[in-house]
């Protein structure tokens, strides 16, 4: 399984604003290499940091884009999930039996749920609200999206196994085709090795190692 870093910084010292700016994400090792294994075209840049202290985990989403979708009919599951976003799913083993999404698009709206195996969706459920934040920041070049996950509300879903959670993160870029209608790209960070795009397969999720001081 693919392995991601997640160093440990002082408590209190992230306040998340949206604009991926603060210093303190220089503290954060950079994962680009992100891949559309279905797709010919190579995706267009993505940054991706996270850092964490003893309170919260947070993540920092950069996505190089200057055409960004937003369905905006509504504030639906569906608008979201026609809209281009960025995603993060956490499991606590490969059964999925349940794991956990996040699905965040640029304004930013959430879609979050808890699943099943075989897309077995359950949208009834969502985060507990005082342990999620999440704002983002769109400009002519990206957008950015800053997330702020609670270790409590982590280590109450059993997310966190000693110093490893097992997480999926990706990226949805809907490209307008010539009959106006707008088709998805799906970017992850590692490669499914699946014949069609699907992030609910065990093969999907890799590991963040959350690092002491």
């Amino acid at each position: 399984m693919k392995n991601y870093n997640v160093k440990c910084i002082e408590k209190d010292t992230l306040t998340i604003t949206g604009n991926g700016v603060n210093s303190i994400w220089n503290k954060a090792e950079v994962l680009t290499d992100f891949v559309s294994p279905w797709d010919k075209k190579e995706p267009e840049k993505i940054e991706f940091r996270a850092i964490w202290d003893t309170k919260n985990l947070f993540f920092c989403f950069t996505v190089y884009d200057k055409m960004v979708h937003i369905d905006e009919k509504d504030d639906s599951v569906d608008s979201i999930g026609n809209s281009d976003r960025v995603e993060l799913f956490f499991r606590t083993d490969k059964s999925l039996n349940p794991y956990y999404c996040l699905e965040i698009d640029p304004v930013p709206r959430i879609m979050d749920f808890m699943a099943y195996p075989n897309k077995n969706f359950n949208f009834n459920w969502s985060w507990p609200k005082n342990d999620l934040i999440v704002k983002s920041q769109i400009s002519c070049n990206n957008f950015t999206v800053e997330i702020a996950i609670s270790i409590a509300s982590l280590r109450n879903l059993n997310l966190i196994n000693g110093n490893k959670i097992e997480a999926g993160i990706f990226r949805a870029k809907y490209n307008e085709q010539e009959n106006s209608i707008y088709e998805p790209t799906w970017i992850s960070w590692v490669n499914l090795n699946t014949e069609t795009p699907n992030f609910h397969t065990p093969s999907s999720f890799g590991v963040l190692n959350l690092m002491e001081q």
